[in-house]
């Protein structure tokens, strides 16, 4: 929570000290697709979720520097996904009980504050200003949705799944990339970007919960331990968005 204010407060320094001290600046939006994968310890494996993001951004400008300072807000889908296969399971009568496969997603929609630097890198390509970057970042879990399929179908389903109350409200990683600048007039053009966003925190963090009714009527005990889990987000995310300049020209 501490760092999510900081980043806060050098969000709206930047903006403050680009307005006091009449600095060109360029600002923009961008958003595209996202992959999201989460690091399970102590649990089964996940697989990757396929959702959204977008972001507002706002930079200082130089015409003839390369570097640049940025901050930006956006909105991002992170998590993963589970696959339960089709299984089929003896009852003591001998007969068969066929459990279908379900798609689960595990969605946490969070609101992003990224501050960093940026760097243009080498001579443009095809009209294009390559660069590169690097920034620090907060996020603040706006809600979950977490599908669990049909508990009249398998009951196991709802003891492998997380937990609402250990989910964790505030997070922080760092975000690092690179892209393209393509302009199609002196003050307005085109960004195409493709960034790796670990989280350094745990989303989820859940102790070892004893004694659980086992949901499982065929099972060797009427009580079973859920392990521990934490669960941290990484997400690969591809965008695209447009980029305007604000120039301000000092007249003596």
């Amino acid at each position: 929570m501490l760092l999510m204010r900081n980043l806060t407060l050098l969000f709206l320094l930047l903006l403050f000290s680009m307005a006091i001290h009449a600095q060109s600046s360029a600002f923009g939006f961008k958003g595209g697709g996202l992959m999201g994968l989460q690091r399970w310890d102590n649990s089964f494996q996940t697989e990757p979720l396929f959702r959204y993001q977008g972001s507002l951004f706002i930079e200082s400008y130089e015409e003839d520097s390369p570097f640049s300072l940025f901050a930006q807000a956006g909105f991002h889908i992170k998590g993963s996904s589970l696959r339960t296969y089709s299984t089929v399971f003896v009852r003591p009568d001998g007969t068969q009980q066929t459990l279908p496969s379900q798609f689960t997603p595990l969605e946490f929609r969070n609101l992003s504050l990224l501050i960093g630097a940026k760097q243009r890198v080498g001579s443009g390509f095809m009209g294009g200003q390559p660069y590169y970057m690097f920034g620090v970042r907060g996020d603040y879990t706006v809600n979950t949705k977490f599908g669990f399929g049909d508990p009249s179908i398998n009951p196991f389903y709802s003891y492998i799944y997380p937990f609402e109350g250990f989910v964790r409200k505030f997070n922080y990683g760092f975000s690092v990339g690179g892209g393209m600048e393509l302009p199609f007039t002196k003050l307005i053009g085109m960004i195409v970007e493709l960034s790796f966003n670990p989280d350094l925190s745990q989303q989820y963090n859940q102790p070892a919960i004893p004694n659980i009714r086992n949901p499982n009527p065929y099972g060797s005990s009427s009580l079973i331990t859920i392990p521990e889990r934490k669960i941290a987000n990484i997400t690969i995310e591809l965008s695209v968005g447009f980029r305007f300049i604000h120039k301000v020209i000092l007249i003596d």
